[in-house]
Order: structure tokens, then C-alpha cells, then sequence
């Protein structure tokens, strides 16, 4: 004790602003009440009557502090490390110079009932994730799966990936002026995780406890699944007002505009007919460099159209700015006023996987179950005939749910990492999708699919079914006959054209045209026998995988598991995806959850656009790069604007 009688204290740095104190007893400089800064890199040993001074003198250790740390990072990537170093001005796929103002408009096929694209229910208007509510961090578009700072201006990010802490930055703040708070962090994550869509109650289910460790700072701590995605998933939560939102009503739709904290509040509103994004002159992120070049109109309007005839007609007036086209036969004759210059048509390069469109078996219903009846209808379907006549033979055939990227089995020989991963399963699966063989079940394309019939009249057989009075029967006299749903007059086209495939084979297909409210309505509880679905993927697939494929995602109303698929060895494929700790473990992961999917045949693959169509009139300009998850939106920009 020093002669005093006051005890002496030990102060260590434990992180960032973050100390611990401790009795340490009689030290060399006891007695001492004048205090030398040390170097912020060890111990400081005060007097009591000087550890308020230590105290305050750790805000100017802080960043020395941080600098030591090597958990502290500006980004935070999957795998690898991210392209962009702290002192970046603005992503490399932007503008910089772009003027701001304008607007922008764009369609949409359908109609909304709801603000709120957080829940299950209702049909949510378009654009509020995006221009509204804002995450903790944003992803850079021409990487796999890097994030970087936004609410949060850094993190805290243990190489285990146990835990992570969010440092949120002084400014930010919602429209209302209110500030962003851990307060508010906190309370994003409890809401959605009791009361979000089923995929945010899964992924923030894996926080066993999220506490605020500084005034500006959360930290999540998560289960010990060994998921290493779920830190960068935590980071792109929307973030909410707490004191602005009432989770006892948050599930129920509403049309009352709501508060974030993004560069954009809610304007005019017309329900189910248009929504007005405006741009917030107070948003606090304007000049971030994650800010530069993007977010460029000071109104963006979205237009609802009931069928794709109307929306391109209002495209060709100059009503709609720019379209993403799907249609191969209106992109081959090309728009109205494109001879006159006024309008661009682009093929645009993507580096992600090809999205996934197939019509979808749901397997929760006979004759589905059956996995010879599936191929047996696979076998049907003249792919190369329907995508020359239909398509003008634009279009290319998908055959996995990962194409165009090292993430595809397809062509590719399972390597000695992919076996062991597929274990036991391996023995079972059809030697072609071992060895990279397999191709979707191709035709000459004159529409004789003889080849085809033969194949599935013997698959049919193996699963009781037999030709009588020219209609295809099971043993009990049953017809085969199903129903599939569609909501566009494409699809129709399409459903149309493959019902009279199959009634040559004496299968009766119904197709059932609906609105797009009732379409997504009994495609969220899965009421029917088949219907048109697309899949997008990523370069980092993850956890949605679980929201995709797993057998938990099965069983919950709203998922994007619309096969119904039920399989443990897929279930574990996923898990082994998200607890990958490099490229190589990751890659093989996927490949080997490629090779299953492909052969449960729960979807007949329809096909791929070469790149991505965007029309567009000259009016709106894009920026010169096109990063790996191609164009969007937020970095586009009105030619005449001003700033």
C-alpha cells in the first residue's frame, strides 16, 4: 500500500476503448500523483487519484490501440481479402463525376399491398430495402462477397469468427434526424428474428447474445454451428428505428410510409399503382466514399403495369427510362425509336452464375414424389425446339444450378475433395454426374422428340403407369394430370406449348393463369403442383443455400424451397459451404451441392440470357465498368442533371 493508504491500480488496454483495473499493490512509481502518457501499448500503473486522467487519456491511445488490433478492419470478405484498402475514394465500378438529379422511372409487373418487404405477408412495393433501409455495411459489387463500412464505419472481426463488433459512425442518423444507436442494432436484430421473413429468423437465430460495448458500438456473439458467413450476414441487417416502429403490429401489412436511413425517403404514393422515392437532402451519407458516384436522381419512381404489353409500350413512349429485357423475340426486332437513336440495347456481361429458370416439381405432392415420374417429364421437354421457335434460338440451356462459374459441377470430373465431402452418397449418385458427363436430355430440334417419348413411356412403366384409352394411368386407373401456375403471358406461351408436348405421351397438363398477388400468394405456401421459378446465385452462395434447399426451409411457408426438397445430405453440403475456411474447401462444397441438386431432378432447367439485356434511353448513362454482379440502379445518372 503507498503510505497514504490509497491503493494503486494496473490499467490495461483491452481492445478498443475498452479497460480493466485491478489492485496491483506497492509499484515503482507509488506515491506518484503526476502521470506520463506511456506509449498505449502496455500497462499503465496510476495512482487512484490519477486513474480518471488514465481514463481520459485513452481516447488518444484508442487509435493507437486500433492500429494494434489486428481484428479491426475498414472491410470484411468471405474469403481472401478485400480489393479495396481503407483510404478508397469510391468502388471502381462508379462514376465518380456522375450529377446528381433528375429521375428516374421504372416499371414493374404487378402490384403492392405493403411498405414493408421485411415480412412474409403482403406483396411489398419495390425499392424500399434498397433506397430506405440501410445495413450496417455494403457489398462491393465486382467481389464474390466483400463487405464495406457503411452504418458502421469499421469492425471488430476475430479470426475464429465467433463474434463480431460493429463501431457505427458518429453521423449516422435516420430521416426523422434521429441517430443511429447500438439501441437501434439491437433492436433490428431481436425484431427480425421473431418476427422477419423465415430467412432472417434462421440466420439471426445463430446470435446468442448482442450487447452494446460503447456508446457507439455492438457486438454479436454467436453459436458454436462454426457458420462463418453469419458475421458478414449480421452486416447486412437493415437496420430500423426503434423508436419508430411497433413490433407487435410489424408483421401486419401497412401503407403508411416508413423511416430509414438511406439516401431516399418515400414520396408520392399510389397503392398498388406507383411509388416515389425522394431523395433526402439531409441523409447523412452523401459524400462517404461509399457514397461516391452513386445514388445519383433526386426522385426515383417505380410504375406498376398489370401485363408486359402495357409496360413496353411505355417504355417505347418514354414513359419508363430503362428495362430489363427477358423476352428474346421483342429483343431480336428490337424498340420503337432505336433506329432514331434515342434508345440502347446492351448485352451486358456478368461474372455471377446463371440464374436458375426451370419449371419447379413440387415434390410435396404425387405424382412429384416420385422420382421417375420427374425424369420422365424432364424427358418431355424439347428444350432445343421451344428455344428456337419460341426464342428465336436466343436463349442458352441451363443445366446446373451454378453455370457459367468455377462453382458448377457440370463438365467438370468430381475431384478427391468433392468424393469425400459426398461420402457414402457418392456410390449412389449416376455415374455421369460423378465424372462430369451429364447433359439435361437434348433433341434435334424439329419437334419429333422420339428419343424422348421412348425414354419416358419406360421410366413410367418403372413407376406403374401404363397407356390405356391414350391417356398415361397408374395402377389404380388414376390419370396422370397436373396443374402448373403461371402469372405472365410468357409463361403461358411456355406452360402451353410444353401441355401439348406431354398429351402426346397422354399426359394432361392444366395451366392455370392468375394475377401476380394470387401467383405469389400460393407460391409462398406452396399451393400448387408446378410453376416458373428463377434462382439467382452469387460468386459466395451461403446461408440462402439453407433458404433454398434444406429441409427446414421445406416445412416453413415462404421460403425459396419451392421443390420441397428433403435431403440430410444436402442439408449437410450447406453446412459445410458456410463453414469453409478457404477458397479451395469452398469451391468443392458447392460443387459437390451442385451434383445432388442436379440429380434429384426437382426442376426441369429452362435457359439462360447470354448476358444481361438492358434497354434503355439515352437520356439515363451508365458508368463504363460493369462489375461481376452487373448494372445496377444506384450508379446510374440523368445526362442533363445538375447538381
Amino acid at each position: 500500500m503507498p503510505p497514504d493508504g490509497l491503493p494503486f491500480f494496473c490499467v490495461d488496454l483491452q481492445g478498443r476503448n475498452a479497460v480493466q483495473t485491478r489492485d496491483c499493490g506497492s509499484l515503482p512509481n507509488a506515491g506518484r500523483e503526476s502521470l506520463a502518457l506511456p506509449d498505449c501499448h502496455g500497462r499503465w500503473n496510476v495512482h487512484l487519484r490519477s486513474l480518471l486522467a488514465v481514463i481520459a487519456a485513452l481516447a488518444v491511445c484508442a487509435g493507437s490501440a486500433r492500429a494494434q488490433d489486428a481484428s479491426f478492419h475498414h472491410a470484411i470478405a468471405m474469403h481472401g481479402a478485400p480489393a479495396l484498402g481503407e483510404a478508397y475514394t469510391h468502388f471502381p465500378d462508379v462514376n465518380p463525376a456522375a450529377p446528381k438529379g433528375g429521375t428516374l422511372t421504372l416499371s414493374v409487373l404487378g402490384g403492392f399491398d405493403s411498405l414493408n418487404p421485411l415480412i412474409v405477408r403482403g406483396t411489398p412495393a419495390k425499392g424500399v430495402r434498397d433506397h430506405v433501409y440501410e445495413s450496417l455495411m455494403i457489398r462491393g459489387a465486382d467481389e464474390p462477397f466483400t463487405l464495406y463500412g457503411l452504418i458502421a464505419e469499421s469492425v471488430d472481426l476475430p479470426a475464429d469468427r465467433r463474434s463480431i463488433t460493429f463501431h457505427l459512425r458518429p453521423e449516422a442518423h435516420f430521416s426523422d434526424g434521429a441517430p443511429v444507436r447500438p439501441a437501434d442494432v439491437i433492436f433490428s436484430w431481436q425484431l427480425l428474428k421473431d418476427h422477419g421473413r423465415p430467412n432472417t429468423r434462421t440466420y439471426y437465430a445463430k446470435v446468442v447474445r448482442a450487447v452494446e460495448v460503447a456508446p457507439n458500438a455492438v457486438r454479436f456473439e454467436f453459436n458454436d454451428e462454426g457458420d462463418r458467413e453469419i458475421p458478414l450476414i449480421m452486416g447486412l441487417m437493415p437496420i430500423l428505428p426503434e423508436h419508430l416502429t411497433d413490433p407487435d403490429t410489424f408483421e401486419q401489412t401497412t401503407l403508411t410510409p416508413i423511416v430509414g436511413s438511406g439516401p431516399y425517403r418515400i414520396g408520392e404514393l399510389r397503392p398498388g399503382n406507383r411509388i416515389t422515392f425522394e431523395r433526402d437532402p439531409n441523409y447523412w451519407g452523401r459524400d462517404m466514399p461509399f457514397n461516391v458516384g452513386r445514388n445519383n436522381f433526386d426522385r426515383i419512381t417505380y410504375e406498376y403495369f398489370r401485363d408486359e404489353t402495357a409496360l413496353f409500350e411505355a417504355f417505347n413512349k418514354g414513359l419508363v427510362d430503362l428495362v430489363v429485357d427477358e423476352d428474346p423475340t421483342r429483343w431480336a426486332q428490337g424498340y420503337g425509336n432505336e433506329s432514331a437513336g434515342d434508345i440502347v440495347r446492351e448485352t451486358l456481361p456478368l461474372g455471377t452464375p446463371r440464374p436458375l429458370s426451370a419449371l419447379v416439381f413440387n415434390t410435396r405432392r404425387p405424382p412429384f414424389d416420385d422420382i421417375r415420374v420427374r425424369a420422365a417429364l424432364t424427358e418431355l421437354f424439347d428444350a432445343e425446339w421451344i428455344n428456337k421457335t419460341l426464342y428465336a434460338g436466343l436463349f442458352g440451356r441451363t443445366e446446373g444450378y451454378f453455370d457459367g462459374s468455377e462453382l458448377s459441377s457440370i463438365g467438370r470430373k468430381a475431384e478427391a475433395s468433392e468424393r469425400e465431402l459426398l461420402g457414402d452418397r457418392l456410390a449412389s449418385l449416376p455415374p455421369a454426374i460423378v465424372e462430369g458427363t451429364f447433359h439435361q436430355p437434348a433433341t434435334d430440334g424439329t419437334g419429333r422428340n422420339r428419343q424422348g417419348q421412348r425414354e419416358a413411356t419406360a421410366l413410367l412403366s418403372e413407376a406403374g403407369y401404363r397407356i390405356s384409352d391414350g391417356i398415361m394411368r397408374n395402377a389404380s386407373g388414376e390419370a396422370l394430370a397436373f396443374e402448373i401456375l403461371v402469372a405472365t403471358r410468357e409463361q403461358e406461351r411456355l406452360a402451353l406449348t410444353y401441355a401439348r408436348m406431354l398429351r402426346r405421351a397422354g399426359i394432361e397438363l392444366s395451366v392455370r393463369s392468375v394475377d401476380a398477388t394470387q401467383f405469389e400468394q400460393r407460391r409462398q405456401t406452396y399451393d400448387f403442383d408446378m410453376l416458373p421459378f428463377v434462382w439467382t446465385q452469387s460468386l459466395s452462395p451461403g446461408n440462402e443455400q439453407a433458404f433454398y434447399w434444406s429441409s427446414e426451409a421445406a416445412n416453413a411457408d415462404g421460403t425459396r424451397n419451392y421443390p420441397g426438397i428433403r435431403d440430410p445430405d444436402i442439408d449437410r453440403l450447406i453446412d459445410e459451404i458456410v463453414a469453409a475456411r478457404d477458397r479451395v474447401r469452398f469451391v468443392a462444397s458447392v460443387r459437390a451441392l451442385d451434383r445432388l441438386l442436379v440429380a434429384g431432378l426437382y426442376v426441369i432447367p429452362l435457359y439462360h440470357i447470354p448476358g444481361q439485356w438492358i434497354a434503355r434511353w439515352t437520356r439515363i448513362e451508365r458508368p463504363e465498368m460493369i462489375p461481376l454482379n452487373g448494372l445496377t440502379i444506384d450508379r446510374l445518372w440523368y445526362g442533363k442533371a445538375t447538381r
